[in-house]
């Protein structure tokens, strides 16, 4: 019991590196963390057809604005990690795309108010529940415009992998009930919040959508 918030502490600070100076390493790590599963997860964002233009906060390397781009979406996404940045935008240039990528951070993004119909966020840290955060995308949303946060509840998978995999994601906060807390900093910004648990085949995923109002 000693051993478990200084081995949580310490997988915390790799994860955070990984999104910077070992950029590189991400899409191994994600995948083998996931037990390959991590691309399946992130596919619980477009699980309905998602309203343009969109934005997608963090984008990482690239793979769900890639996504965006082959299915003829209008996105744009942002990361304030440089080496994220530059990933992204060579793997769309190499899939011929033009990347509409700009390096910035969600609490103060430089995009216009009432711009976009959809801002999607796949397993995001805290920030995303941050005033901050929230105050912007509530400005660069459209009335009506919906914001969607997908994360890990648990995974249920019964192999050895599987089991190790779910036990690494709960000891470092990535998985897990999120009870009602969420609501609270949403409903505090003027959200209307709503909760849905998407079953796969060995993880159940939670899909968060946050609306403006109209008016």
């Amino acid at each position: 019991m000693i051993l478990k918030p200084w081995l949580a502490h310490f997988l915390r600070l790799f994860f955070k590196h990984l999104y910077t100076t070992f950029a590189w390493a991400y899409d191994l790590v994600a995948w083998t963390t996931s037990m390959g599963q991590w691309r399946t997860w992130q596919s619980a964002a477009d699980h309905d057809r998602l309203e343009c233009p969109i934005l997608e906060l963090g984008h990482g390397p690239g793979h769900l604005l890639l996504d965006f781009h082959r299915r003829g979406y209008q996105a744009v996404a942002i990361d304030a990690s440089k080496e994220m940045t530059r990933i992204a935008a060579r793997r769309l240039r190499r899939q011929g795309f033009q990347p509409a990528i700009i390096r910035a951070r969600a609490q103060r993004i430089p995009l216009s108010s009432d711009t976009f119909a959809n801002v999607v966020a796949t397993f995001p840290s805290e920030y995303i529940l941050e005033k901050e955060t929230l105050d912007e995308i509530r400005r660069i949303l459209q009335p009506g415009g919906e914001l969607i946060v997908i994360a890990v509840e648990r995974i249920t998978g019964q192999g050895i992998q599987d089991r190790l995999a779910d036990w690494l994601y709960r000891i470092t906060g990535q998985a897990g009930d999120p009870g009602d807390q969420w609501k609270e900093p949403l409903e505090a910004m003027g959200f209307i919040p709503k909760l849905e648990r998407v079953r796969l085949p060995r993880a159940n995923v939670l899909r968060f959508r946050a609306k403006k109002p109209m008016s």
